[in-house]
């Protein structure tokens, strides 16, 4: 019996706390809308925005080391850096290679083939260095800041 009136003014003394507490918490955890951000990133009410994720993968020429191939891969670096300057691109980056998984691209459009076209335009896609899977994505709208950020944690480039 103590441990149930115990029990019981516990509760009663810690829940209007832990509630009070619960509530401020969430009410100062929330950070003011930005309209004129939102629009900028292209986002929908929820903060988010359709994208295409680009899965790329070995494709079926493998080209050898040598000069050849550092211009394909320089053409590479510099075809990501004109999609993303124009907006297009929100993020890439390389994978590990295991199971053939070479990198990713995101592209900031909603359909398939606008992907297909900005892909077909990157020399490690055009030599058969790599082949492209294309999926739809929707996800933060926040991705879209990526590229502004980075730029400015940049020491060296490729």
């Amino acid at each position: 019996m103590r441990k149930l009136i115990f029990s019981a003014a516990l509760a009663a003394f810690v829940i209007p706390f832990g509630s009070a507490f619960a509530q401020t918490a969430a009410d100062n955890a929330k950070p003011a809308f930005d309209a004129e951000l939102a629009n900028t990133v292209g986002a929908d009410d929820y903060g988010m925005r359709r994208y295409v994720l680009v899965i790329l993968k070995t494709g079926p020429n493998k080209m050898p080391p040598g000069k050849e191939r550092d211009e394909m891969f320089k053409g590479h670096f510099a075809n990501i850096n004109r999609l993303a300057s124009e907006g297009k691109l929100a993020l890439a980056g390389p994978f590990d290679g295991v199971d053939g998984w070479r990198g990713l691209f995101i592209f900031a459009v909603s359909d398939i083939e606008e992907a297909k076209k900005l892909t077909a335009s990157d020399p490690v896609i055009s030599s058969g260095e790599m082949v492209a899977e294309y999926h739809k994505y929707y996800g933060s709208a926040a991705v879209m800041l990526v590229n502004e950020a980075h730029k400015k944690i940049t020491k060296k480039s490729f």
